[in-house]
């Protein structure tokens, strides 16, 4: 059996200095790594929200189980902004067609028109008036504005609804993340 060397006192205080020092290592990594995951806690519950599209009312723009980053922060909206919102205890996405003070009105051949203006673009499904929905042509209130999924014939919007309250607006998508394959 091998003896031990005597250890002095500097042998122990050196040792002892390294114990603290790697105590006092892990604690600081332990506070920076709480304080990274309250950052980001904050961040992805009050700034941005991430959440996953459900269905197909904004095809093609967004398909089904596409993840969606929406900043929460935003509240002046333009026209064709694409928003999450909540109707009847539920999430959905949608374009903003109109905006308080708007006049929206839809004909029989699936013509939508805002402030007299045709509107056309990239969406080329029919707009149809919505059976329980507003009479047109409608008036959107302040505080409010008009959403409509681009897939028309598949979607519940602002024609079921009516006009939604900027209080419902959950935020603007900021980008898409396709989860193709995953």
């Amino acid at each position: 059996m091998a003896r031990r060397k005597p250890r002095t006192l500097s042998d122990v205080i050196a040792r002892r200095r390294e114990h603290i020092a790697l105590r006092d290592g892990y604690l600081s990594l332990l506070l920076r790594v709480l304080a990274v995951a309250a950052a980001a806690c904050l961040l992805f519950t009050q700034v941005f929200l991430v959440a996953q599209n459900s269905g197909l009312g904004m095809f093609p723009a967004l398909k089904d189980g596409d993840l969606m980053v929406v900043f929460r922060l935003q509240r002046d909206y333009a026209k064709n902004d694409v928003v999450t919102y909540r109707a009847e205890g539920r999430r959905y996405v949608g374009r903003i067609a109109a905006a308080a003070g708007d006049e929206v009105d839809m004909d029989e051949d699936g013509n939508l028109t805002v402030n007299g203006a045709l509107q056309t673009g990239e969406i080329l499904y029919p707009t149809y008036a919505g059976e329980d929905g507003p009479a047109y042509p409608y008036t959107v209130p302040e505080g409010c504005v008009f959403l409509l999924g681009d897939y028309r014939t598949q979607t519940l919007d602002s024609r079921d609804f009516g006009a939604i309250s900027m209080e419902n607006v959950e935020g603007k998508v900021i980008t898409i993340l396709r989860r193709r394959g995953l």
